[in-house]
């Protein structure tokens, strides 16, 4: 038998809220990238709804109820040139590895 859940802390009208507030950015609510985290997310639930919730709550508000999914940026130099590295793996790697 499984434990009984607690009901949601947010109503259908705060879920809203909080998508039309996410959907406007992180930079829109004063944070330096426009990158979400649980924290933000968090400080954002709260100012919109004056409700505070866990991170694992959080985490059902964002998956379960609005549908997001966890993503990571991916992490790339700013001055990587694609034209130059398949420039060094077509001439460079191959001299490489022969040796001299």
């Amino acid at each position: 038998m499984r434990p009984p859940v607690a009901p949601p802390r947010l109503d259908d009208t705060q879920v809203e809220t909080v998508r039309a507030a996410l959907a406007r950015g992180a930079q829109a609510h004063g944070f330096d990238a426009d990158l979400w985290t649980l924290e933000r997310v968090g400080v954002v639930v709260n100012r919109a709804t004056g409700v505070v919730l866990s991170r694992a709550s959080m985490w059902r508000l964002l998956t379960g109820r609005l549908g997001w999914s966890l993503q990571r940026p991916e992490r790339r130099a700013v001055e990587r040139d694609e034209s130059e590295i398949a420039r060094w793996i077509a001439y460079e790697w191959p001299r490489i590895k022969k040796g001299p």
